[in-house]
């Protein structure tokens, strides 16, 4: 009984790991995320934006310009760690091709700094690799 009892937890994270990975996404080279990024969204020039170089546990605006779009989301991971559910929806602001939401990096109890923003625009995956202080 124990042992089923084990492989049936085994299976249901390893169901949850599969699961919650982001979808294929294509990377966004940026050396600043803090001074803003350009990337090309179905042919349409996009950016986004920090608005402070990001620290685990302190809230910061993630803005995103893309022209056209209908929805965008967010979330935070690192390679090879689980980092919890973080996944923000941006809301729609100004002129409404500005998305944005405050956002907080969770903390990572091993002091790893390295982290990718996994962005989703209208079902299209981007991912842009970045590291904290």
């Amino acid at each position: 009984m124990p042992l089923l009892l084990a492989l049936t937890l085994a299976a249901i994270a390893v169901a949850g790991y599969w699961l919650s990975r982001p979808a294929k996404a294509q990377v966004i080279a940026c050396a600043d995320p803090q001074a803003g990024c350009t990337f090309s969204h179905h042919g349409t020039s996009a950016s986004l934006r920090f608005s402070t170089r990001p620290t685990p546990l302190k809230a910061f605006d993630l803005n995103v310009d893309v022209p056209g779009a209908a929805r965008v989301s967010a979330e935070f991971q690192m390679n090879g760690m689980e980092m919890g559910f973080n996944r923000y929806d941006l809301s729609p602001t100004g002129g409404g091709t500005t998305f944005a939401s405050s956002v907080t990096l969770p903390v990572c109890v091993s002091g790893r700094r390295d982290w990718t923003l996994y962005l989703e625009i209208d079902g299209t995956h981007y991912a842009l690799p970045f590291s904290t202080r």
